[in-house]
Order: structure tokens, then C-alpha cells, then sequence
């Protein structure tokens, strides 16, 4: 079933004693506005955990799949959708690299079908085997945290070396080290948004929605690691409005939810430490307001 409504969500979530994205450029350090000290989590991270718990629940099956994973050779997959709309004789020469036409659009609407992620997110699918571009109906901003974060960096300990030639170098000592970077404590907030009109062109409908919801608020369940420590969805805020259009707009509507440290607290350690104030009075004709986690 189509959508046939916008909608436009806040998502707080937490961390504790972990690095909820760590910084390539920076020796893994968690990511941090330079001027503020905010902390940064990318678009792209939350993504990958929605991604992942997608590919756990429906096991990787069609119309489930998962295009962005681990170890895919995305031109393969390209050369499926080919195969799938029966025109893999298109993919001998260059007429693989074609920027147009019928059997382009025909592997676009293939992967829409099948790859959740594709007509969620959206994708760039025009490497080597080109089967197009998608926009996605689904779109989210970096999450940033509350408050200035502090990171802290850990001196870690192996008991053991990779080699023999190691061993023989520390001369018995196997033990080697290593650093490790944690936030104590941090609260993130990030902003959505679903375009009725976009979903129209991928194919996302309110089966997809509804697992979208489902991996927003359970997606830090099933991602464990020593690195990310303790993270969990401390809240789902969804906006619905009544038409296609939409009835407010998206930042008047951010506004209503807010989350300040309490009264006292100095340096917050817990979510507990933290007051989130929905702002339900005088709410725009046409939007209603859930929270599902």
C-alpha cells in the first residue's frame, strides 16, 4: 500500500562508555563539531544499523534485501537486475554503460522492488552496469548530541602477538598495546523526514514504514560491540501530517521536542539526567504527534 501522508520524525538515542562513530580522519576519535564540542553521529552510521537490523529480521530475502552491505560488489548486483527483466544480452560491450533508456529505468524499478534499502534510502547505481539513480523518500540529518561531549581515550593491553617474529622481537613479552576512545556519556538527537511523493517513485510503502519504525527503535538492540558500548533509542517522535504536502513546517515541529539536563547536573552520566518536554499544546491543524518508542 502506498503512502499517501509526510511525515517527519525526531530520534534521541544514547551512549554510554562507548564511541558511537568513530572518525577515520582523526584516529577513530568520536566525531565532534571542532567549534562547540558537540558530538556527531553521520547520517550514514544510523543508516547502516537500520540497514543491518532490515537484513537480520527479513533474513536477506527479496523484497528485503539489502543493496549497501558488507562485501558486495555492487556492479554483480547491477548485472542481476539485468537478468532479472530478462535483458542480460545488454550487458556484453559498452551497452552496459549506457547513461538512458528503457532498460535502465526497468533495473532501476528491479532494485526498487527488491532491495529495501533502495527505495528507503535511495541509490547511485550507475557504476559500470548502469542501472540508474534513485532519490529516496526517506532522508536523515546528522545526530547531534545535547551537550558538549568530552572524549576519553583508554590505553588497552594484548596478551598476545600476530607472528612469531613479534614474539622474538619483544623477547617473550607478548604483551602489546593499544587505545581505545569512549564517550562517558552522551544523549543524540537526529531529525527524519518521509516524502509521500518519492515513495511513489521507489515503491516504499506502509509495510516498509512500519519496518522502518520497528528498526529506529530497535536497531542498537542488535548491534552490540565492546567498541560502541552501551547505546540504546531513548525516543521515536513521528509526525504525521494529513496530506501529501504537508501541513507545518518540519523545524516548527522539531521544536516541540526538547530534552535539557536537569536542574543540578553538571556533568550527566545517564538518561536519567536529562528531561525531554513534548510540546502537544496548540498542535497545527492536520498533524498528529505519536511516539512509538
Amino acid at each position: 500500500m502506498s503512502l499517501t501522508n509526510r511525515y517527519d520524525f525526531v530520534l534521541l538515542f544514547d551512549v554510554k562508555d562507548g564511541n558511537p562513530n568513530g572518525d577515520p580522519d582523526a584516529g577513530n576519535l568520536p566525531r565532534l563539531d571542532a567549534e562547540t564540542g558537540h558530538g556527531l553521529v553521520t547520517d550514514v552510521s544510523l543508516k547502516r544499523k537500520v540497514r543491518n537490523f532490515v537484513g537480520l529480521v527479513k533474513g536477506e530475502q527479496p523484497p528485503y534485501e539489502i543493496y549497501v552491505k558488507e562485501k558486495a560488489i555492487l556492479n554483480k548486483t547491477h548485472e542481476r537486475a539485468y537478468e532479472g527483466i530478462g535483458k542480460a544480452d545488454l550487458l556484453k560491450g559498452d551497452d552496459k554503460k549506457r547513461k538512458g533508456g528503457d532498460a535502465v529505468n526497468e533495473a532501476r524499478q528491479w532494485m526498487c522492488k527488491n532491495f529495501f534499502d533502495v527505495r528507503t534510502f535511495g541509490a547511485v547505481m550507475s557504476t559500470g552496469v548502469n542501472c540508474g539513480q534513485v532519490r529516496g523518500p526517506v532522508q536523515l540529518t546528522f545526530a547531534r548530541s545535547l551537550d558538549p561531549i568530552l572524549a576519553q581515550e583508554h590505553s588497552i593491553t594484548r596478551m598476545a602477538v600476530a607472528t612469531e617474529a613479534e614474539a622474538e622481537k619483544q623477547e617473550g613479552d607478548n604483551r602489546t598495546m593499544g587505545r581505545k576512545h569512549t564517550v562517558p556519556y552522551g544523549l543524540y538527537m537526529a531529525h527524519g523526514f518521509v516524502s509521500s511523493f518519492l515513495a511513489k517513485q521507489t515503491g516504499f510503502g506502509e509495510d516498509d514504514l512500519s519496518l522502518l519504525w520497528q528498526a529506529l527503535s530497535q536497531m542498537f538492540e542488535h548491534d552490540r560491540s565492546a567498541a560502541r558500548g552501551e547505546m540504546s533509542t531513548r525516543g521515536l517522535y513521528v509526525f504525521k501530517h494529513d496530506s501529501e504536502l504537508g501541513n507545518a513546517p518540519a523545524h516548527a515541529l522539531f521544536e516541540r521536542i526538547k530534552a535539557n539536563r536537569k536542574a543540578g547536573v553538571d556533568a550527566p552520566r545517564s538518561f536519567e539526567d536529562y528531561e525531554v518536554k513534548v510540546d502537544e499544546a496548540g498542535m497545527p491543524s492536520g498533524v498528529t504527534l505519536t511516539r512509538l518508542c
